[in-house]
């Protein structure tokens, strides 16, 4: 596994709306028997209505990192595992507002995660009030690659449909973090 066995490992479940991040993130939290922390956005843009600003981006940022910090004590068998992370934050920002807060760009540059799992778009899409482009799947898929490839981040597209998808989640871990 890793040379320092008491070392949170860190995997996180990205990728463009509607691509099953949040299944994902709890089936993996529950394979590996520990926790998954949610998207905090999720709890924060309820009443919103789809119209962000820039503040909401960067509460959701603080509110996501809070959320984090709060969860790892509960992380079991050295393993955490993260539906989306404060790059959604930048993505989004860069995508509504032109750009990225400072705070947000330096502290993606700090937060490390040991693995992510890009979901790929092959998902139907399903509606949600909080999804906003079904026809940007593709753009966001291109951008969540050069956001991790500028981070030089290790990850794995994960692609198929239902337990297909699962495993195959499961197979990218197992390669790339447990080697």
């Amino acid at each position: 596994m890793n040379n320092n066995q008491n070392r949170l490992l860190k995997i996180a479940v990205v990728g463009p709306e509607s691509t099953g991040k949040s299944t994902m993130a709890r089936y993996l939290a529950e394979q590996y028997d520990t926790v998954c922390v949610p998207e905090y956005a999720r709890y924060y843009c309820k009443n919103l209505h789809n119209n962000y600003t820039l503040q909401d981006e960067v509460n959701m940022f603080y509110g996501q990192i809070a959320l984090e910090e709060a969860l790892i004590p509960l992380c079991r068998n050295n393993f955490m595992i993260a539906d989306v992370t404060i790059m959604t934050i930048k993505i989004w920002c860069d995508h509504l507002f032109g750009d990225t807060p400072q705070e947000v760009k330096e502290e993606i540059s700090r937060r490390h995660y040991d693995f992510y799992l890009l979901m790929d778009i092959d998902l139907p899409w399903q509606d949600d009030p909080l999804r906003d482009f079904p026809d940007q799947r593709e753009h966001f898929m291109e951008v969540w690659k050069r956001e991790l490839d500028d981070l030089e981040a290790k990850y794995a597209i994960v692609s198929g449909l239902g337990d297909e998808r699962l495993n195959n989640a499961l197979k990218a871990i197992k390669e790339s973090v447990f080697q």
